[in-house]
């Protein structure tokens, strides 16, 4: 939602302990990855394999094969531009390609909506210029030869009505969006061809295109018109049956999940691609069920390991309202009320000794002569399963100004007035894994340098999962793909556990 609230082989394996050894010396290795590994049986030459174990074996193997010879892309890769810093940017963007012949549409990354949609030919409000110092090309689907216009009695269009105020206008389906902050779009649905950058299991790219649904925008209204920051339209990637995501999964393109990891430093950016991308420190917890958003269960908040005086029913969601929601459509992040004080209070208690508290244009803020991380405290977001999201001072913390050589970083947190509602955006989000597992109806997180590359699996609701590594692609920088780098916690990780259950031990 734009910078907004609303948006919208299993086996029992008898190994000894030599064997164990000589596996964890394979693997254990100085320097990065490509490294030489030696190669040891799968199975103990003197221990007898159940014949079914072979086969449940073998065919896992034939399954990748046959995978790798169907065509389908592991992963959909898209260029992120933008910063989450509100001085600068304050949103995260990717180029879509869209039409016959493609043209290049650039559009607010969304995880808080629904639907893709971008300006059209001729647009009301539309702003034709942007400071981001992007073209702005509107669609117009009378030049592309592969465009229709979705009618009301098509069966999309009764799809649509799930995600937005629709109707029917010159027998075309229509919509109207309205957003938390005022601004708001309307248009109709139109059906044609999007181009898809893709890695294949050979780890190549390639493209590819398939036929999606979008939304025409033709009117824009209040911050959607400004030129400031101006982009070409909003891409949803909500869970509703008209979200690219599920439509590309649907149609068997790609996976049912998606990831993202958003550059927080320097000129921003980050990864954005349809798969999951893994990490050894992958923390999921459940997505709360029959939500319209990314609604997670956070139970409590914690302030240098002390838990706030918080009632977890704060953070509930009551009357389908309230709640905590992952939006990368939000620039900062918002607390419930009743979290609101006690968090603030938490973290100028904290720092009294250290520096001075202030109010700047209704904030708190803090004049520091030294460095944030220096003196300010790690904070802990609580969630269902035991997952806990660690922030740094500088994600809920943002610099302001100065002041006589003294800094002015201000609470970045929020809080919406009678909403009772939690939304963590891009402030928190950056310099993070995040992992939108549709399939397995959970949200997964992960500190990162999200200028370097990552593991990517593209598991789906067919049970695919190849992984291959997926780099930055960004302009100046190569699209590195390596199908077999994994990285060697994984492999050591499982064969520690794999000792230590031999020993006799848990871990």
């Amino acid at each position: 939602m734009p910078e907004s609230f609303h948006g919208r082989i299993p086996a029992t394996l008898m190994l000894t302990g030599a064997v164990v050894l000589v596996l964890l010396q394979a693997v254990v290795v100085v320097g990065e990855f490509p490294a030489t590994m030696t190669l040891e049986r799968a199975f103990p030459a003197d221990n007898r394999v159940e014949l079914g174990e072979l086969r449940n074996r073998d065919g896992l193997r034939h399954r990748r094969i046959l995978q790798q010879q169907d065509g389908n892309p592991d992963v959909v890769d898209f260029r992120v531009q933008g910063t989450y810093d509100p001085y600068r940017v304050g949103l995260y963007y990717t180029k879509v390609q869209l039409g016959s012949p493609p043209k290049d549409y650039y559009v607010q990354i969304d995880t808080g909506s629904d639907v893709l949609w971008v300006s059209c030919t001729p647009c009301n409000g539309c702003p034709t210029s942007s400071g981001l110092q992007i073209p702005m090309d509107f669609y117009d689907p009378s030049s592309s030869s592969t465009s229709s216009v979705i009618s009301c009695s098509d069966q999309r269009c009764s799809q649509a009505s799930r995600s937005s105020d629709s109707g029917c206008n010159n027998k075309q389906c229509s919509y109207n969006f309205q957003y938390g902050d005022g601004s708001g779009t309307s248009g109709y649905y139109v059906s044609d061809y999007m181009h898809l950058n893709t890695i294949g299991l050979d780890s190549a790219t390639s493209n590819s295109s398939a036929n999606v649904v979008f939304g025409c925008s033709t009117s824009q209204s209040g911050d959607l018109t400004k030129t400031d920051r101006a982009v070409e339209g909003i891409f949803g990637f909500g869970q509703n049956g008209l979200s690219i995501i599920s439509q590309l999964s649907s149609q068997g393109i790609a996976p049912d999940s998606f990831s993202h990891c958003l550059v927080g430093s320097g000129s921003g950016g980050g990864i954005l691609i349809i798969g999951q991308i893994l990490d050894p420190d992958m923390v999921f917890t459940p997505l709360v069920q029959s939500q319209p958003h990314y609604n997670v269960n956070l139970q409590s908040i914690s302030v240098n390991g002390q838990t706030l005086p918080i009632d977890p029913s704060t953070f509930a969601i009551s009357d389908n309202q309230g709640g905590t929601i992952i939006d990368s459509g939000t620039t900062l992040a918002y607390l419930a009320e009743a979290a609101y004080t006690p968090f603030v209070d938490a973290i100028t208690q904290s720092v009294s000794q250290s520096v001075q508290p202030l109010i700047s244009k209704g904030n708190r803020c803090y004049l520091i002569t030294s460095s944030v991380s220096s003196i300010f405290p790690t904070v802990s977001l609580n969630f269902a399963g035991g997952a806990s999201m660690h922030l740094r001072p500088q994600d809920y913390l943002l610099q302001q100004n100065s002041v006589n050589g003294a800094e002015v970083w201000c609470i970045g947190f929020q809080t919406i007035s009678n909403q009772g509602i939690t939304i963590l955006g891009d402030l928190v989000l950056k310099d993070k894994i995040i992992v939108y597992d549709l399939g397995g109806q959970r949200i997964g997180w992960a500190d990162y340098d999200c200028s370097t590359s990552v593991n990517v699996s593209s598991t789906s609701r067919g049970g695919r999962s190849e992984v291959v590594n997926a780099g930055q692609f960004n302009a100046g920088t190569s699209l590195q793909i390596t199908r077999y780098e994994l990285t060697a916690v994984f492999i050591l990780a499982s064969i520690l556990h794999l000792a230590m259950t031999i020993g006799g031990f848990s871990l």
